[in-house]
């Protein structure tokens, strides 16, 4: 399966067997009871909560309800047992500060069916904070009707004990309080609470409807709801035993209706798991490169598609997906789940689907990898619910396991192989080499079962001046979106306009400033030269041995514009200095096309005469002929520059590579461009053979008239008369009026037995010599009205077959 969990703690594995090998002890000694308590009910022991230094506290109970306090160490591998409390109580929520030496516990009286019963009164919420260093003096901290939550916070700084607890307590009543809890040592080791009957304390939060803590980073982040709108506020909780505010970021959607939910603050038991299910999913990832997202899904209701949304703060969008669930009668029994993977987000719907979505390039949907249930991944998955943890960490409560989330190289380079779906092997390409990385086109179609809407979103507005760590980088990525509005991003298809003009005036022969065209020249000698500089071997594939015009103006262009886009966006920066990025980022793009093409013609064995007309193509040939077929694809699309000459050795590969019909047929659609240097080596190397004077004639008849005349005169035969002749008569003629003249006169030379034949030429011979100089043919001093003559008698006589 794509998401590979690796177990790093297991209930049944890492605390049981302890706890059966001290049943066995305590029951061959007689012993019952007290202790640590022997385990009865095997359903009993369950993980509570996971402190920041990895330690998890478990609870279990005994046969007579008694409930026990335990806590596995990570890095020892060993169990501790903190507490017993000898009343049947069931565990709302409980914390160990950093040293063990303080519990703080919530609880509420257990009923008969083990649940609690909220309409009646002796079920009310004790939050107690208990000296378990040694076991010691017990505080009831609160004693209300509402549930509360506790949790220890856990400092940066941990080299030494510290003389001050910190301890935050949730409550159901919509409010947040943090508990200051000084300590001393008294006998010894002995830590007790100092002036356990006043504990200052903090109001953090209130009149909030959600709440989530990052036991990693110590941060909490709640929705409070004003004027109707929905407000994400993050907390960062600082050593110096400080509190701030960071941000508040505006959310487009709605908890009116949501209730009261809290998300990492241990395991709450107490809710019915089937009705959670059918609740809203909302939940904030980050990692260490400064992203900040919120996913969420709404109350989901049956029907045949699910819908669930992600908010890139640091990229300033959100984006919302649409997912069909199959067949009609397939049924949802788990709500979503959404997994902090690093660099990705997995949303998960145990049954129907596994998305794999790319924090740090979301705009680029093809890099994120859609599973839908007909993959067998989907269901070796746990479907049971699934909490996602910093770290990469993930932890199923019901099984008591804890696994790191891996994205799984191998099965991924199986699905590589396998799939039929471009968009799939982009995104499946793009998790290898993530993971290869810890041991980047805009998408143009949707990803097959489901879709998508893009929107921008209010970016946070940060609270604070001065930033260290995460939060810089999270500003920095801030303050990237707010200036990039309009994006920042260089598209070179901004200078396809003007490329295209500029060979419109090429092949009409009519050119604007020729400082104008010398300057974008030059800027592509500079990037020639700069990449030949570069180049410490003779290259194999005949590459930058021709001029190739229109390429060099490409790149010209291409130089000019990042360039000036640069200088608009980078003014503290030495024009000299960004001159010179200019040239080695384009010189770097060419540089990697010819690497790729030197590669594959080191690969397939290819030598320089694979550059004559006068043979077949081989099986390498053809398989260079694809890979620079693709590259020309990615090219055109991305609107970049190729390699001088790149078009006419794809040009000569195609020739031998390629039937008649289907050479045509590339060129008519511009996969293959007729250069004048192929088209040249064409009309030399190939004899006048049927097929050749057939493969010739339709390549001439493709070319632009000014290089077609030049390529014309280079082949002799009757054909390139022909085609000569006929540029010639149509130059001369496009412009022609007619006027009164002498019908007695004879002007020209040639004469045969065909009157209107000898009629035209007069008349073409009439207007050559009134208007010489403007008609003149370049480069043909003897292409004349008699020239024409001969040919079209010529092409008569073959028609005829005379």
């Amino acid at each position: 399966m794509a998401l590979r969990l690796v177990a790093d703690f297991d209930l049944q594995k890492d605390v049981l067997p302890g706890l059966l090998a001290q049943r066995a002890v305590l029951a061959v000694a007689g012993a019952r009871g007290g202790g640590v308590g022997i385990l009865e009910n095997y359903d009993s022991l369950r993980v509570q909560n996971i402190e920041r230094n990895g330690n998890i506290i478990y609870t279990y109970k005994d046969d007579k309800g008694n409930v026990f306090f335990g806590l596995y160490d990570r890095q020892t591998r060993q169990n501790e047992h903190l507490y017993t409390f000898e009343t049947d109580f069931q565990v709302v929520s409980c914390s160990v500060n950093s040293e063990r030496t303080l519990l703080a516990v919530s609880l509420v009286q257990a009923t008969k069916e083990g649940r609690r019963n909220e309409h009646q009164p002796e079920s009310k919420c004790l939050t107690l904070l208990v000296e378990i260093h040694p076991i010691n003096n017990v505080k009831v901290l609160k004693a209300v009707d509402s549930c509360i939550w506790a949790q220890f916070l856990y400092p940066h700084v941990e080299s030494h004990p510290l003389s001050e607890n910190r301890l935050l307590l949730i409550s159901e009543e919509k409010y947040i309080e943090q508990f200051h809890i000084q300590v001393t040592q008294e006998d010894g080791d002995k830590v007790v609470i100092k002036n356990s009957g006043h504990l200052p304390r903090d109001r953090v939060a209130e009149d909030f409807v959600w709440a989530q803590w990052d036991m990693l980073e110590q941060r909490l982040y709640y929705i409070d709801l004003k004027n109707s709108r929905t407000i994400l506020k993050c907390i960062q909780f600082n050593a110096d035993e400080n509190f701030t505010l960071m941000f508040e970021a505006s959310l487009d959607i709605s908890l009116k209706d949501s209730g009261f939910k809290l998300v990492n603050f241990g395991c709450d038991y107490l809710q019915d798991q089937e009705k959670f299910s059918k609740h809203l999913s909302l939940c904030v990832f980050t990692n260490k490169t400064g992203s900040l997202c919120v996913c969420y899904s709404p109350k989901f209701d049956s029907g045949k598609q699910i819908t669930y949304s992600v908010f890139y703060f640091h990229k300033g969008h959100s984006k919302t997906f649409t997912a069909a669930l199959g067949s009609a009668d397939s049924h949802v029994t788990k709500g979503i789940t959404f997994l902090n993977l690093d660099c990705y987000v997995a949303v998960y719907l145990p049954g129907h689907f596994f998305h794999l979505l790319n924090i740090q390039h979301p705009d680029l949907i093809c890099h994120s990898l859609f599973l839908t249930g007909k993959n067998e991944m989907i269901d070796m998955l746990p479907h049971s619910p699934l909490q996602s943890l910093s770290g990469s960490m993930v932890l199923d409560w019901n099984s008591g396991k804890l696994y790191r989330a891996l994205l799984n190289q191998s099965y991924l380079l199986q699905l590589l192989w396998n799939t039929p779906l471009d968009c799939e092997r982009m995104a499946v390409l793009h998790c290898v080499l993530s993971c290869g990385r810890d041991s980047r086109f805009l998408e143009a179609q949707e990803i097959p079962g489901i879709t998508l809407v893009t929107e921008e979103i209010a970016l946070p507005l940060m609270k604070v001046h001065s930033f260290k760590g995460y939060w810089e980088k999270l500003n920095y990525n801030l303050e990237y979106v707010k200036y990039a509005k309009p994006h920042l991003h260089y598209n070179n298809s901004v200078i396809r306009k003007e490329w295209n003009n500029l060979i419109s005036e090429e092949k009409t022969g009519k050119r604007r400033s020729t400082a104008y065209v010398r300057n974008i020249l030059d800027n592509a000698m500079k990037v020639i030269f700069n990449l030949e500089a570069r180049s410490l071997e003779p290259r194999l594939t005949p590459l930058f041995q021709e001029e190739d015009n229109h390429q060099r103006l490409l790149v010209g262009l291409m130089v000019s514009e990042l360039k000036d886009h640069l200088l608009r966006h980078l003014q503290g920066v030495e024009k000299k200095k960004i001159e010179q990025m200019v040239l080695d980022y384009i010189s770097k793009l060419l540089d990697l096309i010819c690497c790729i093409l030197e590669a594959s013609w080191r690969k397939h064995n290819l030598h320089p005469w694979v550059l004559h007309f006068d043979r077949r193509g081989s099986a390498a040939e053809f398989a260079v002929f694809h890979l620079m077929t693709r590259i020309l694809e990615a090219t055109n699309s991305l609107f970049l520059p190729l390699p001088p000459g790149f078009h006419t050795l794809h040009m000569v590969l195609g020739v031998h590579c390629l039937p008649l019909h289907n050479l045509l047929h590339y060129i008519d659609n511009g996969v293959l461009l007729l250069t004048e240097t192929a088209v040249t080596r064409l009309v030399k190397d190939l004899d006048n053979t049927e097929r050749n004077e057939k493969l010739k004639f339709s390549i001439i008849a493709r070319l632009p008239p000014l290089i077609g005349q030049k390529i014309s005169r280079l082949w002799d035969h009757p054909m390139s008369s022909n085609i000569i002749s006929r540029n010639h008569v149509k130059q001369l003629l496009q412009n022609y009026k007619k006027q009164p003249r002498d019908s007695m006169t004879d002007k020209s030379s040639f004469s045969v037995e065909f009157l209107p034949l000898n009629y035209f030429i007069d008349i073409l011979t009439d207007i050559e010599s009134s208007n010489q100089a403007l008609y003149a043919f370049e480069g043909h001093d003897n292409v004349d009205a008699k020239f024409v003559g001969e040919a079209a008698l010529k092409h008569t006589t073959m028609l005829l077959g005379l």
